[in-house]
């Protein structure tokens, strides 16, 4: 990547097209939005701030803010040609430093905060070693393990247009930016769920290929917190030139949907479920040492590096791929495994799988290089979302990244359990028919539908764990007729989780944390061999 394309990307320095600007405020204007003062806040070569002079006769100010001195020059020397160039004001500034509620107190409203603010991601940024980037915060309001993986990346659009929503939370104004759909339906989340001023939203789907050469979901979003009552719906309209939408997004139970009279149908089996916790596969951020392919006796690495390793910490694998195509195929991966829980000490592996220690520190680089802050302070070669449930010897899966919603029963290849990647989420169950059970239920059709409107098929992972959390499959039993045999069910794990608890009571914690392992594989031996019993009977 050359300079210069490192500043355009650091800064998300991709200039609106002015027909599109053009067509955006000429579709506000076909809904009555009047201002009096239009604020483009990053406003680069004034796409925007152009089309609004000639778009709103009647506002008297107009005001442009950028990082970028040149481009301001620019846009100051096409202003000089306009009529109304006396009401137009040109500022440089930095958006993250800018002192923007100072500036708003004195203009007159209702304010437009019109723009296209970067499409680039704090992640991207941070791998290009950027500064430009807000004080970091918890503004997304994760929790624990999410706020410091993967979920806590953000598009900085998203954070600047939430900065939006708290400049005119106190008066009156309208936000209409383009943006990735995903970021703007953050956007409308946040509103709703903190009960801002939103009296209007509509969302324009445009063409983002065809503008940016950018292949995402876009549009342009129009937020009015204008006077008025507060509405928690979305109208959703295929292009800038619609007239009338074609769907509807709306915000009910502190879910955003994208058809809610489908989901009023089956709202009845929202609700957490107290028998199972839907889990994330391993996560460990290093695929070309962590993930193998068998060949022979041996395995070779991401690095077309051959090794032979000890079994007690190589696992059959399935990424999301294998499950979400349809298509799975026990024992074309296999992963290093080097814990049991989160945590645990793993210089035992020096003592008990010499090979495998061996092989991990001739990679200690590649594993000491990895950037999450969740493998500070932890046991050398540390993985995460790990624990019993990893072990479990049958699962129903979902892949994160596929269009489709499909579960799929994974059991045990060749005598051993079989882990999967983060970027699937599963149901852990204990025995071939409480996973085929489980897998009936979430394969209905009254648990599709019950998903469908929660799921914007669009998004780069559309299946998420907190929708998949949200169905009690206890009330879907009873939808279904089954209730008995999902009770049984229910009673056996919470028998089992007695169990457990009582085990940590009469040992140890340490002693039991030493015999997990053991305790797992037996139990894991144990239900294959049923399993190989009940086929040799047949």
């Amino acid at each position: 990547m050359t300079k210069k394309e490192k500043v355009k990307w650091e800064y998300g320095d991709f200039q609106t097209p002015p027909p599109l600007a053009e067509a955006a405020m000429a579709a506000l204007g076909r809904f009555g939005i009047k201002p009096k003062t239009i604020l483009e806040p990053t406003c680069g070569k004034g796409a925007f701030l152009l089309a609004a002079i000639n778009a709103f006769p009647e506002a008297t100010q107009f005001i442009g803010v950028d990082i970028n001195k040149q481009y301001l020059q620019e846009l100051e020397h096409r202003i000089s040609y306009s009529e109304r160039r006396d009401s137009v004001r040109l500022i440089h500034g930095d958006f993250f430093f800018f002192d923007w509620h100072e500036l708003l107190r004195g203009l007159p409203g209702p304010v437009l905060i019109v723009g296209n603010p970067p499409w680039v991601t704090s992640s991207e940024l941070g791998m290009l070693a950027s500064e430009n980037l807000p004080k970091k915060s918890n503004f997304q309001e994760r929790r624990g393990y999410d706020a410091i993986t993967g979920k806590s990346n953000f598009d900085i659009s998203e954070w600047m247009l939430l900065q939006n929503l708290d400049w005119l939370k106190d008066r009156r104004g309208v936000i209409a930016l383009l943006c990735k759909t995903g970021v703007a339906r953050k956007a409308l989340f946040h509103a709703w769920k903190h009960q801002l001023a939103v009296s209007d939203a509509k969302m324009f789907l445009i063409d983002a290929q065809k503008h940016f050469n950018a292949s995402v979901d876009a549009c342009f979003l129009v937020i009015d917190m204008s006077v008025g009552p507060l509405s928690s719906d979305c109208a959703v309209f295929d292009d800038l030139n619609s007239g009338e939408p074609s769907q509807s997004i709306g915000y009910h139970d502190g879910i955003v949907l994208s058809d809610v009279t489908s989901y009023q149908r089956w709202r009845h089996l929202n609700g957490k479920d107290h028998a199972y916790t839907w889990r994330s596969g391993i996560k460990h951020d290093c695929s070309k040492v962590m993930e193998l392919e068998p060949e022979g006796n041996k395995y070779r690495n991401g690095l077309g590096e051959m090794f032979s390793l000890e079994d007690g910490y190589v696992y059959p694998m399935l990424k999301s791929s294998d499950i979400g195509n349809g298509q799975i195929r026990y024992g074309r991966k296999y992963m290093v495994v080097t814990q049991k829980y989160v945590g645990e000490d793993t210089s035992p592996i020096k003592r008990t799988a010499p090979k495998t220690w061996r092989y991990l520190e001739a990679h200690d680089e590649l594993l000491e290089k990895r950037a999450s802050s969740i493998y500070r302070d932890r046991p050398k070669y540390s993985i995460f979302g790990v624990g019993d449930y990893s072990f479990s010897g049958w699962k129903v899966a979902i892949s994160g990244f596929y269009k489709k919603l499909s579960f799929k029963l994974i059991e045990p290849y060749q005598g051993k359990v079989v882990v999967l990647d983060d970027t699937t989420y599963f149901l852990p169950c204990w025995s071939e028919s409480e996973a085929q059970f489980i897998s009936n239920l979430l394969n209905s059709k009254p648990a599709q539908e019950f998903f469908e409107p929660m799921i914007f098929w669009a998004d780069k992972r559309p299946i998420t764990i907190e929708t998949l959390k949200r169905l009690d499959m206890h009330a879907l039993s009873i939808e279904l007729g089954c209730e008995t045999e999902y009770v049984k069910l229910a009673r056996r794990r919470k028998d089992n989780e007695r169990e457990e608890i009582q085990g940590q009571l009469s040992f140890g914690i340490a002693e039991r944390k030493a015999g997990y392992a053991v305790g797992l594989q037996k139990a894991s031996n144990k239900a294959l061999q049923r399993t190989s019993h009940k086929a040799a009977r047949r």
